[in-house]
């Protein structure tokens, strides 16, 4: 099973999306809130290469973006199987 984390903040619709569709998958992941100004905030902007935007979701390490990234994803039939790794 795939490590998933996502950096998310309260009441911010593109992140419940997000994690809606993980919970639709199945599987579990590590929420990390982030509000702007904090230190997870910018580790998070640190590891997704400047993205300042939430969530930011990365699996097995890797930065895939946010909610209309993993949503892409899946729409390509391209997110079980990075789930699965």
């Amino acid at each position: 099973m795939a490590q998933i984390e996502i950096y998310t903040i309260p009441y911010c619709p593109y992140c419940d999306r997000a994690k809606a569709l993980l919970s639709r998958k199945g599987v579990s992941y590590q929420e990390i809130d982030a509000p702007t100004g904090s230190a997870a905030r910018k580790s998070a902007i640190e590891r997704s290469g400047g993205r300042t935007t939430v969530p930011q979701i990365f699996i097995n390490g890797q930065a895939m973006g946010g909610s209309d990234d993993l949503a892409a994803l899946d729409r390509a039939g391209k997110l079980d199987a990075l789930l699965a790794a």
